[in-house]
């Protein structure tokens, strides 16, 4: 069932799970992710493979579902034959597919509208690098019809996801001031700082300010970097943190593939929730099997 309540009210009571990586499920699908569209590709051309993937998350126990739009850019899909309406329509339709699942399932769902960086829409690996040469005026216009456009399907939430640099960080804070709406943001971080190099105190300093974000930590990193920037992280603000990491593989993007370490990466999820995470959940090759087993560890704790 969809959500009644805002998240934010829910994160003051307790961890929320949210789902895992929605381009592994759809490969396990059988989906073709081949070509700079990812993801978008599956969501314009078969959306109810998208459908099917948040299904089995929300089976899972997952209680936010990220929606399918993380790499959908109005310039990127333009690049590909689609006009600027029917690159809104897709927006839109992300979150309608999210919430179908949310409103099929046995229990409280939260639809989150994902808002992936610029790097994303470059399908060249920028995500992991930042820097993109642009002015926090510049990408404050890339994203700002995006975010509109997902407004306007009405999710519970904006998911702010894999924030490289926290140049466009501020951008994406100036858009959210804008519309009011509710939303996480999450870095990607390697080392103890942003992917662009900058330090994650001064990095999460800039959501601790920001009234519409009701959540901030991580995702898409190695399970070993989650703690120490939950704690740089806890330093800076009283908000609810959230985590979400990989399984510790690092994209390729020269040969567009993961790099899996030799052996598992451990996942201490007490000691995130101890530090202050209340978003908890896996981003690229976590599927619904792990997040069920991180239902359980939740409702352990």
């Amino acid at each position: 069932m969809r959500a009644s309540g805002p998240l934010a009210e829910a994160l003051a009571r307790r961890a929320v799970l949210l789902d895992g990586g929605l381009s592994n499920q759809l490969a396990a699908q059988g989906c073709d992710l081949s070509g700079d569209l990812w993801s978008g590709r599956v969501l314009a051309e078969y959306p109810d493979q998208v459908a099917a993937a948040h299904t089995a998350y929300a089976r899972a126990g997952a209680e936010v579902l990220i929606t399918a739009s993380y790499q959908v850019g109005y310039e990127a899909f333009a690049a590909h034959g689609h006009d600027r309406a029917g690159t809104t329509a897709l927006l839109g339709q992300s979150v309608r597919l999210a919430a179908r699942a949310a409103e099929a399932a046995d229990h409280e769902v939260w639809v989150a509208a994902s808002v992936g960086p610029y790097g994303a829409v470059l399908a060249d690996g920028s995500e992991y690098r930042g820097r993109y040469g642009l002015s926090v005026r510049e990408l404050a216009a890339f994203h700002r019809p995006r975010i509109e456009a997902l407004l306007a399907a009405g999710p519970d939430v904006l998911a702010v996801e894999t924030v490289p640099d926290s140049d466009e960080a501020e951008a994406l804070l100036t858009v959210l001031a804008e519309t009011g709406a509710p939303a996480w943001l999450s870095y990607t971080v390697a080392a103890g700082r942003t992917r662009a190099g900058q330090p994650l105190g001064e990095a999460f300093a800039l959501a601790a300010a920001s009234p519409e974000v009701i959540a901030v930590g991580v995702n898409c990193c190695d399970p070993a970097d989650v703690l120490p920037a939950l704690e740089a992280a806890a330093g800076e603000t009283a908000k609810p943190l959230l985590a979400y990491p990989n399984d510790g593989s690092v994209w390729d993007a020269g040969t567009r593939t993961w790099r899996t370490p030799e052996t598992p990466v451990p996942w201490p999820t007490r000691a995130w929730h101890t530090t202050g995470a209340r978003l908890i959940g896996g981003c690229c090759r976590i599927g619904p099997t792990r997040i069920a087993d991180l239902a359980r560890a939740l409702r352990g704790s």
